[in-house]
């Protein structure tokens, strides 16, 4: 026991204390800080800085001015200082300290960049005529010439329907300049959509305002009651927080595990295994190798665990994460580990270069990579059949178990217990087989081997 010890902490110490390994473990958190702090400032959704014209071809003359007022700056920049505001609402209520930051900031940036947008109404039916327009190439910045953007055209049809067809309304046509941006356009679809139903309102009779008012429900956020009174709920942190456990889980694990045949290999080709061979046996090496690389393992989940510790206490404050999710995370982890560990130490002993590893390691990474595929089912039908018969499959059901724990509906305990159960049936086994390849692949030199060559040294051993 004192010598696995003594393998253990010197494949511990000689993994943490990497400067690679330092680098690693960090990018991570960092890029997604990164993320969290610049992402709002990356995406937007409000148009580009735009000068130009839009004709609008319509016979009944209700449209045109509609659209004018909806495309004014000072609508635009009402719009864009109403979203800006849901946006900051939403991140207090995520609790999301950094991202209402980071939103804070952009906030008052919402009138910069106001596209200037003239709406023209045009009498004349030709189509084809306004559509020229389009086709000349863009005026330069100054020279005092407007380009037309786009071209709409609203039939009798869209306003009123025909007689005897009161459930058939005619829709609009809509021509648009070459490389127009994409939020430009939507902005000019949702000005023409907004202006066509108050217009079609007032002309059956209707008050478009009143309707909008009586027909607009802002949604509530959910309150969880708890047995300490109620809190607020955030659904999309609570739909995000399977992924967060998988990658978590996911992470840790092949890390730590890779590490593990990573150095397995590089002790076999230098030939410092058949040093600590003379020291240690076999089957202490191996023990000692998976502890120590458990223990990288355990210390990359602690850390991302840690650097997500106010973002877990506010979401536990909220009713959204159990504790008891941390107590299985930790389960199936040293579960999930110590089965594709073995996995990994046997690859690592098998073989004496990387490169040959690559074709024994394809399997063991799609047994990591099925539960990430499957995420979208899982996450919809946690308690489907065939999700339930893949939480029985080690170690595949480890990270679907988990997933399925952090749903709206988890599966009843003992379908965990039952997991975990078969789960350790299923580390034992392939504990037992890397144990027998390990004693002998560490001392052959060669041909990589096959599956079937480790079946049948596995054999031999017995």
């Amino acid at each position: 026991m004192k010598k696995m010890l003594v393998v253990a902490k010197r494949e511990f110490l000689a993994t943490v204390t990497a400067k690679g390994f330092l680098f690693g473990i960090l990018l991570t958190p960092s890029m997604v800080i990164l993320m969290i702090l610049f992402l709002p400032r990356m995406i937007t959704q409000t148009p580009p800085r735009t000068v130009g014209e839009i004709a609008v071809i319509d016979s009944s003359g209700e449209v045109a001015a509609g659209i004018r007022d909806w495309l004014s700056p000072e609508k635009f920049i009402e719009r864009r200082e109403a979203e800006q505001r849901r946006l900051k609402e939403l991140t207090t209520a995520m609790g999301g300290a950094a991202a209402e930051a980071a939103v804070g900031t952009v906030v008052g940036k919402a009138v910069e960049g106001v596209p200037n947008i003239t709406v023209t109404a045009l009498t004349s039916t030709d189509a084809e005529k306004a559509k020229d327009l389009l086709k000349l190439p863009a005026p330069k910045p100054g020279s005092g010439v407007t380009a037309r953007l786009a071209v709409v055209v609203i039939p009798d049809e869209s306003l009123r329907p025909p007689e005897g067809e009161a459930a058939s309304v005619g829709a609009y046509d809509l021509f648009i300049r070459s490389k127009l941006d994409d939020r430009l356009i939507n902005e000019i679809q949702t000005a023409i959509s907004r202006v066509l139903g108050s217009t079609r309102l007032r002309l059956a009779g209707f008050d478009p305002e009143r309707v909008g008012t009586l027909t607009q429900v802002d949604r509530s956020q959910p309150c969880v009651v708890t047995a300490g009174g109620e809190q607020k709920s955030s659904q999309a942190l609570k739909a995000a927080l399977p992924f967060v456990l998988m990658a978590m889980l996911f992470i840790s694990v092949l890390t730590s595990a890779s590490s593990l045949m990573t150095t397995t290999i590089e002790e076999k080709s230098n030939r410092v295994v058949e040093l600590l061979l003379s020291t240690v046996t076999a089957m202490e090496l191996m023990t000692g190798k998976i502890l120590g690389q458990m223990g990288v393992g355990a210390l990359i989940l602690i850390l991302y665990t840690g650097l997500g510790f106010t973002a877990l206490t506010a979401f536990a404050s909220s009713g959204l994460l159990d504790p008891l999710l941390l107590a299985y995370l930790v389960v199936f982890f040293i579960l999930t580990y110590v089965t594709v560990a073995a996995l990994m130490a046997t690859i690592g002993a098998a073989v004496s270069d990387l490169r040959d590893a690559q074709s024994l390691m394809m399997p063991v990474m799609m047994v990591l990579i099925v539960p990430m595929l499957m995420m979208v089912p899982v996450t919809n039908q946690p308690n489907s059949l065939p999700v339930t018969v893949l939480s029985f499959i080690p170690p595949i059901g480890n990270l679907v178990m988990m997933v399925r724990l952090s749903t709206n509906t988890p599966p009843p305990v003992w379908q965990a217990i039952l997991a975990i159960l078969v789960s350790a049936g299923g580390a034992y086994c392939a504990l037992r087989f890397a144990a027998k390849v390990f004693r002998v692949g560490l001392l052959m030199f060669g041909k990589p081997p096959t599956f079937g060559t480790l079946v049948r040294w596995a054999r031999m051993s017995d």
